[in-house]
């Protein structure tokens, strides 16, 4: 079987390694970085996986370039990695040289920020493309060297995986047995794909612990850091008393879309509980969501993102980053527009949205251009 992973970043990184350890796997890796696809060309880079326990993994992929010809070619399953505001482009240039004369399973880790929807789009004219997600990322990972090693986090138990509405049983089938090949925690099959889009994520939780760390009355609002600090582990308690708000009104989200299309979305639980059943014995605390972040130990170490300051000493949040351009831009402004559309109030997710823009200065506004128009009479 023939993988080839859209993105050789952390997700990226750490699972050409991860499939590599599995016997008949090729892996091969599609980049943007000329100089990762360079040193892999060189014929003696390694790839490594450092793992929670102390031990390293390494695996050679069979390819890593910048050419989409040689990286999707014969590829059975193709998994896109990069973020979601990445995504569109990415789907546009790769969509010429996807295999045409067999099926080919096309997802995303995670499958958040409605990928069916846009993959569904932009490959509408691809009957042969078979669109799936995950649910999460099976593990976390941080500390990445591009092309050479990345520091593995804390591991899922359990796997969701999920297909846009209109493939088939069949295809179902067969993308359960190749991700029971590709991972080892067992991979449970969701029945709709908005089970993945509104599971409570990043979207979620990094704007909430960004208000509580520097927006109005935030401990550092208009104040450098004076050191590095960690996602999670120093998660203010406004921040994640805010993310418990937002997480319920996600809820509120979850259940109008039941009760409006007649689905169970039974498996979008809160944010607590899916922390607690994803992460088990690896929590120390799991009493409130701030004790559960702070004492999460697959959370341990995951850096918050900042540069230095160019105004002064200390450190600020990177306005660059992922919890910009991918959460809010992209994550927070579809359940916006679907909190719009379906008539749910949401003041909490609104309040870090509508500042997390304003903060930043340069973010998009609305909703992603591939939300269906009709949704949700037309689902």
């Amino acid at each position: 079987m023939k993988v080839t992973i859209c993105g050789a970043g952390r997700t990226g990184h750490l699972n050409a390694v991860l499939f590599k350890q599995h016997p008949g796997i090729a892996v091969s890796v599609l980049t943007a970085s000329a100089a990762v696809a360079e040193g892999w060309a060189s014929g003696d880079n390694v790839w490594q996986a450092h793992t929670p326990d102390g031990n390293v993994l390494s695996a050679r992929p069979d390819y890593v370039g910048t050419d989409p010809t040689k990286s999707l070619q014969d590829a059975d399953m193709v998994i896109v990695t990069q973020p979601a505001q990445a995504r569109p482009a990415l789907l546009r240039q790769i969509a010429s040289y996807l295999p045409q004369n067999k099926k080919v399973l096309l997802g995303a880790i995670p499958g958040f920020c409605g990928f069916d929807w846009l993959a569904a789009k932009t490959l509408s004219c691809h009957d042969n493309v078979v669109i799936w997600g995950m649910k999460d990322v099976p593990h976390t990972a941080f500390d990445l060297v591009p092309g050479r090693r990345v520091r593995m986090g804390g591991a899922k138990v359990q796997l969701f995986a999920a297909l846009h509405q209109r493939e088939s049983s069949a295809d179902r089938a067969v993308l359960a047995e190749m991700l029971a090949r590709l991972f080892d925690a067992p991979v449970a099959m969701l029945q709709n794909y908005l089970e993945i889009t509104l599971t409570p994520g990043n979207a979620l939780m990094h704007p909430a612990v960004l208000y509580g760390l520097i927006g109005p009355g935030a401990p550092w609002q208009d104040k450098p850091f004076d050191e590095p600090i960690c996602w999670w582990s120093d998660c203010p308690r406004a921040g994640a008393e805010l993310l418990e708000a937002c997480d319920a009104e996600n809820q509120a989200i979850r259940g109008t879309i039941e009760a409006r299309l007649g689905i169970d979305l039974s498996t979008v639980k809160p944010l607590r509980q899916e922390l607690i059943e994803a992460y088990g014995s690896q929590i120390g605390d799991d009493r409130t969501m701030y004790t559960l972040l702070r004492t999460n130990r697959a959370y341990a170490g995951i850096r918050a993102p900042l540069v230095p300051n160019p105004h002064g000493p200390g450190l600020l949040i990177d306005r660059e980053s992922r919890a910009f351009h991918e959460d809010i831009a992209v994550g927070q402004a579809l359940l916006v527009e679907m909190a719009a559309r379906l008539n749910v109030a949401i003041p909490a997710i609104a309040k870090t949205y509508h500042w997390a823009r304003r903060y930043h200065g340069g973010l998009g506004e609305g909703a992603p251009a591939y939300v269906p128009a009709g949704w949700p009479e037309a689902a």
